[in-house]
């Protein structure tokens, strides 16, 4: 049988079940097999072999089979020629910032992202390497055009925003970045590719937390860059191969088995999430609630255009307490787990304190402490109960 393909003719639900995974030849399996060898049967004469290449399977630190089928998966499922898939989600992100920026260089990002594209842009980027970076609210393509310096290679966007929620406008500052020769990425992490890609509406490059929706299950952890062949051969070279940053094959393996859920998981998130952060609104114990798929939500105008599907199922939200009142509540939760990352079955909950040392650049309804919270694929009534008897026993209700 003939190696089966699933190009963009196929439906988005199609291509998350068949791409990457094909008959095995060995055994007839219909499942393509784990394959932990670090490394692979040399040819006749490999004396004339580049041994920094990723083309062909050398050694797992260029490149493994699991990987190889990941990456037509995600490049598939993020409409984009290639992918290349690292070990976490921040291995992608360094990839991007070591393979296309030097020393001199400038970075305009999201004020509000991830912690460690906030350590690497303000710390290490900068203090060893002498690249700068001004972080602006993206969600204002004004403050984006405004901060661009004559030594401006990259503009990052975070959409939405980790942790409060905020929603960039990828097209227009995709146009914004193009007309000054400017490369654009987007950590599309929050949305995962089934609610939103980047790359149709003109991101050069797409990161994604594997670790997060697209594995789903909280067991594995990796990242990917998506994007045109010719950027993503550089990050493949010089972010895996020379700086070490390859995925293990059963990472590859597990997140390949999770991502075939990823629509349905993505319609359940999303459509969950969207019922408790109504709840939460009405809720009087709540000082305020960060959801895009709110009508009320400041970023919900462009949410609303460039999310299909749904809104995913992130919300941030505070309550009329002090930190202790707070932590006090998530004290009394059952179904909901006091942990850091997201996208799991099960929902996940992080109390962030006033103290946060990027208070600074979060809204000012954020300054109080705030939850980040994943809102998981139990049952959306059990959610809000367990919501709703962690406030009574934490005394939020008379």
């Amino acid at each position: 049988m003939a190696e089966r393909t699933y190009g963009p003719e196929y439906g988005f639900q199609t291509r998350a079940v068949h791409t990457g995974n094909d008959v095995d030849k060995d055994t007839g399996a219909i499942k393509r097999p784990i394959t932990l060898a670090n490394c692979y049967e040399l040819p006749y004469d490999p004396s004339t072999l580049n041994w920094s290449s990723a083309d062909k399977a050398l050694y797992t630190r260029n490149g493994g089979v699991n990987q190889k089928y990941l990456q037509e998966k995600i490049a598939a499922l993020e409409g984009t020629e290639d992918s290349v898939v690292l070990a976490s989600g921040v291995a992608a992100l360094s990839g991007v910032f070591f393979t296309f920026l030097k020393s001199g260089d400038h970075v305009v990002s999201s004020k509000v992202t991830y912690i460690a594209v906030y350590r690497l842009l303000t710390e290490h980027l900068k203090n060893k390497y002498g690249i700068e970076a001004t972080l602006v609210d993206t969600s204002d393509p004004e403050a984006v055009k405004a901060a661009i310096r004559p030594n401006t290679k990259l503009i990052h966007v975070e959409t939405p925003g980790n942790p409060t929620l905020g929603v960039s406008n990828i097209a227009e500052i995709a146009k914004i970045a193009h007309d000054r020769g400017i490369l654009f990425s987007v950590d599309n992490t929050f949305a995962s590719p089934y609610l939103q890609r980047p790359a149709e509406l003109g991101a050069d490059l797409t990161v994604e937390s594997l670790t997060k929706y697209i594995n789903g299950h909280g067991d594995a952890l990796g990242g990917a860059v998506s994007g045109k062949k010719e950027l993503i051969d550089q990050i493949r070279l010089q972010a895996m191969v020379n700086l070490g940053g390859a995925i293990s094959p059963f990472n590859a393996w597990l997140i390949m088995r999770g991502a075939v859920t990823l629509p349905l998981r993505m319609r359940q998130h999303s459509e969950s999430a969207l019922k408790v952060a109504r709840f939460l609104k009405n809720d009087p114990a709540v000082r305020f609630v960060a959801y895009p798929g709110l009508e009320s939500d400041r970023g919900y105008p462009i949410a609303s255009r460039q999310m299909k599907n749904g809104f995913s199922g992130m919300i941030s939200f505070g309550l009329k307490g002090d930190a202790d009142a707070h932590n006090r509540f998530v004290s009394h939760l059952k179904v909901i787990t006091s942990a850091v990352s997201l996208g799991h079955d099960e929902s996940l909950i992080v109390f962030l304190g006033p103290d946060d040392e990027r208070q600074y650049l979060y809204p000012e309804e954020f300054h109080g402490g705030f939850f980040r919270f994943s809102v998981g694929l139990e049952d959306t009534e059990d959610i809000i109960g367990d919501i709703r008897q962690a406030l009574e026993k934490a005394g939020f209700r008379n």
